[in-house]
């Protein structure tokens, strides 16, 4: 979901919530040498030899997640002899600022987004990770220079280079329907976007409705068609015009992005495809809408959204089964391959140490995936791993999706400035959802982009 809605309250340094412990031997999840795990790269780790090395680390993780991280982090504890302590905290990413500038930074911090990390390389408190590792992700991550360039930034004198390796990725661009309607009904996967349209028509022949949109949010009305619009923009145009768009080199109302957004209307603006009219789309709920699909008859036949919808599904809907997910397709006539929208966090060296190097190293390999994927919540592009080690068919089949992209963009309102990306481009989405024309709403949000600069 957007960061914005992760219910991040920051005040200061009183308000901050820490949780901190270290991960060790006793912590190991997965024995060595049971099961399907690579575990030689684990015996290769043993090769680090940091008896005693303290290795700082410092996330937004806490609870739940917190205990995930750590598990992870013990193996490299356990094979180096390394004394590590992660930290957590909600306020993450006023902290980590704050510490780097008192010169009190952890070896390792893990950002949410990049775009802190950006700022923060700009002004020299990030470790670039050097040629070797710039290499390795091209060549070992799927889609690995989408991967390259996410983590690059440029240093304080204007020199770009790879400061953050991405660990944990989130996966957007996915549609959801209950495969028994589909069933029902005669229905085929699209492979395409032209053959995700000609089904949308086909439904809406057989007297049935296609979608289900809602951007209702409170607050964040109008962000899950900034989704749409992200997902749209890489499907009909090639990646540096995506990236030339989040960072404003082109204008908001650039005819591409108005083609964009028409696209998303496309969908949402025609009463016959969407569940109540286009009328309600703005109105609707995002964590209401899907339960359409769900009603006896069913409502509409599919939703897009990201991977975490399910946690809005009807109590006892197990994924795989009552609900499942397909790839958002790209148009064969565009031949732009097959472009994936997400987010992810993203280890960088905050303070360089033989350990934090060392950490930045296993990372690399696929124990320390392996064993994340094993548990919960974690999707990975690295291309070397058991997949079949993925706790659930669901995230497996994610987790394809992933191995099969092409090209990966990080949500780009994220990106963009808060007054932007959480403001005018959502009340922009709501405006256009009522029928205001793209280009005027486009207009608006550069001028409100224009009135930041």
């Amino acid at each position: 979901m957007k960061a914005i809605l992760k219910s991040v309250v920051a005040t200061g340094v009183a308000a901050a919530l820490f949780a901190a412990s270290s991960a060790g031997a006793a912590d190991l999840k997965f024995a060595p040498g049971e099961g399907d795990f690579s575990w030689e790269s684990y015996e290769a780790l043993k090769e680090m030899k940091l008896d005693g090395e303290q290795v700082t680390v410092f996330g937004p993780w806490l609870g739940p997640d917190q205990v995930l991280v750590e598990n992870v982090l013990a193996y490299f504890a356990e094979a180096t002899g390394a004394d590590v302590k992660y930290t957590g905290s909600d306020s993450f990413e006023q902290q980590i600022m704050i510490d780097a500038e008192a010169g009190s930074a952890p070896n390792i911090a893990v950002f949410p987004q990049p775009g802190l990390a950006a700022d923060m390389a700009k002004r020299g408190f990030l470790t670039p990770l050097g040629d070797d590792t710039t290499n390795w992700v091209k060549d070992n991550y799927a889609a690995g220079q989408s991967w390259v360039d996410l983590g690059s930034f440029e240093d304080a004198s204007g020199a770009e280079s790879l400061f953050g390796f991405f660990f944990k990725v989130d996966l957007k661009s996915l549609v959801w329907y209950v495969p028994e309607n589909f069933e029902d009904a005669g229905y085929e996967i699209p492979q395409t976007m032209e053959e995700l349209k000609t089904l949308t028509d086909t439904i809406v022949a057989e007297g049935e409705t296609p979608w289900c949109i809602g951007l209702g949010s409170g607050g964040a009305t109008g962000w899950p068609a900034t989704d749409w619009v992200e997902d749209l923009m890489l499907r009909t145009q090639t990646p540096d015009v995506y990236d030339q768009w989040v960072s404003n080199e082109i204008s908001f109302d650039d005819e591409r992005v108005v083609g964009a957004i028409e696209e998303f209307g496309y969908f949402a603006r025609n009463d016959d495809y969407v569940a109540g009219g286009a009328g309600v789309v703005a109105s609707t709920d995002f964590r209401d809408s899907p339960k359409g699909l769900f009603s006896s008859p069913p409502q509409c036949y599919m939703h897009r959204q990201a991977s975490f919808i399910p946690a809005f599904f009807p109590e006892g809907t197990v994924v795989g089964e009552d609900a499942d997910f397909f790839y958002f397709p790209a148009y064969a006539e565009k031949d732009l391959g097959a472009p994936v929208l997400g987010a992810g966090t993203m280890f960088a060296i905050t303070k360089q140490s033989k350990g934090a190097e060392a950490l930045m190293e296993f990372l690399k390999s696929p124990i320390a995936h392996e064993v994340w994927m094993a548990q919960e919540g974690f999707l990975t592009p690295l291309k070397g791993v058991n997949t079949d080690l993925y706790s659930s068919d669901a995230l497996r089949g994610m987790g394809d999706i992933l191995l099969n992209a092409t090209t990966f963009r990080f949500d780009g309102s994220d990106l963009m400035p808060g007054g932007v990306g959480a403001g005018s481009f959502w009340t922009g989405m709501v405006d256009y959802a009522g029928g205001k024309d793209g280009a005027e709403v486009a207009k608006a949000i550069q001028d409100s982009w224009d009135a930041l600069k």
